[in-house]
């Protein structure tokens, strides 16, 4: 039968790949990337997922054991022909999490390096130019002279970037391209990146862990869990709506609890988690009375509790504070309210309401925020998260 995937638009690359990896670990990959100017993809999982190897395969430093990976209207691999074009002739740049840098080699001629073995047909001007544009643009012009060994963690990413763009490539994979840099570095480097891609106008596949990365440059989310893809599409809809528990977890939903759905009216649900009822929109396919909510930190809002309220409007939820835990520049707090709910507030909100552990709150959640997965969805996942809590009967 013919690969689905084969069909789509010649604007995209589309992988349908299978892997056997040691240790008995299956990769099962079929998504498809935009390749226009600038689109950025991002893959997204946990430590362990095959993010890397698909990233690998990609790049053709990895053969699949079967499947197809097109670009556009070329073929890149294809297990039932055997066909396989090279990382070389394959017109890609490279940055992996260790830089891969050559240590005896300074930063000019690492940068250079690439131009080497490929020099594309479009490429304007004399490569020496290139070269000394992008240090210029990496702000690398002064340390030109100097070796991997003494520079900076976020220097090394710099010239790692450089070194990938030098010849020109026609998509550009980044595997976790703000691993190991310190806070400053990693947010210069982050606004730094995301003016890059604007400038070069070429697609990009990035692989992070970190959901505010994602975010600040992503158009489109794959979520890779356990070797297969569990869901795809715009990334503020596969944010907003991960569509099981374990997706919802893998893209940093905090607070994961159990309910039954006890009323539906007007395209809303009532649902009961113990004594507690929130108010929820109702997807469209939902057809079971058992659900897990999924409720994101940032979408919670802390108010002090007045004296002696014991109980509250619906996701006006009354509860006492259990932990408060920095976390950059705001503050997680985490409230019981009948199953634990975590909020993330700033650090002016924390004083200006005085919440500290033991104070009672009153917490506030949109209806819309409230994302509703029916447990059939979900039911591969034995644990219901950080959040969850006995249904309601």
């Amino acid at each position: 039968m013919a690969d689905p995937l084969t069909r789509a638009p010649l604007d995209t690359m589309r992988l349908a790949i299978d892997k056997q990896m040691d240790g008995g670990f299956a990769l099962a990959a079929r998504f498809s990337v935009p390749t226009e100017r600038g689109a950025v993809t991002v893959l997204f999982g946990p430590s362990g997922a095959g993010k890397t190897t698909v990233l690998r395969c990609i790049a053709g430093l990895e053969r699949p054991d079967s499947g197809t990976i097109h670009w556009r209207d070329e073929v890149w691999f294809e297990g039932a022909t055997g066909r396989f074009v090279p990382a070389r002739s394959r017109g890609i740049g490279v940055v992996f999490q260790d830089e891969a840098l050559f240590a005896h080699l300074d930063v000019r001629a690492n940068v250079t390096f690439g131009l080497r073995y490929h020099r594309p047909a479009h490429a304007a001007g004399e490569p020496g130019a290139r070269v000394e544009g992008l240090l210029a643009r990496f702000q690398l012009d002064g340390l030109a002279d100097r070796r991997p060994g003494q520079l900076s963690g976020g220097q090394r990413r710099r010239v790692a970037l450089a070194r990938a763009l030098a010849p020109m490539p026609r998509l550009l994979l980044l595997d976790e391209p703000f691993a190991g840099l310190d806070t400053p570095a990693r947010a210069e480097l982050l606004a730094d990146l995301g003016a890059l891609i604007r400038e070069a106008a070429l697609p990009v596949v990035l692989i992070t862990h970190d959901r505010h990365e994602a975010a600040a440059l992503g158009e489109r989310m794959v979520v890779i869990i356990g070797g297969a893809v569990r869901r795809e599409g715009l990334l503020v809809d596969v944010l907003a709506r991960p569509g099981d528990a374990d997706v919802a977890r893998a893209v940093g939903v905090e607070t994961i609890v159990a309910g039954r759905v006890v009323e539906r009216s007007a395209g809303l649900l009532t649902i009961s988690i113990g004594l507690t009822h929130l108010l929820a929109v109702a997807p469209s396919a939902l057809t079971s009375d058992r659900v897990l909510l999924a409720i994101r930190a940032e979408d919670v809002v802390l108010e002090r509790a007045p004296a002696g309220v014991l109980s509250s409007a619906r996701n006006r939820l009354v509860g006492r504070i259990k932990a408060v835990v920095p976390e950059g520049p705001l503050m997680r707090v985490r409230v019981d309210c009948g199953f634990a709910l975590d909020a993330l507030v700033t650090r002016q909100a924390i004083e200006a309401l005085g919440l500290t552990e033991g104070v009672a709150v009153i917490a506030a959640i949109k209806t819309p925020a409230i994302h509703v997965i029916g447990r059939s969805e979900g039911a591969g996942s034995a644990r219901e998260g950080a959040g969850s809590a006995r249904e309601g009967a």
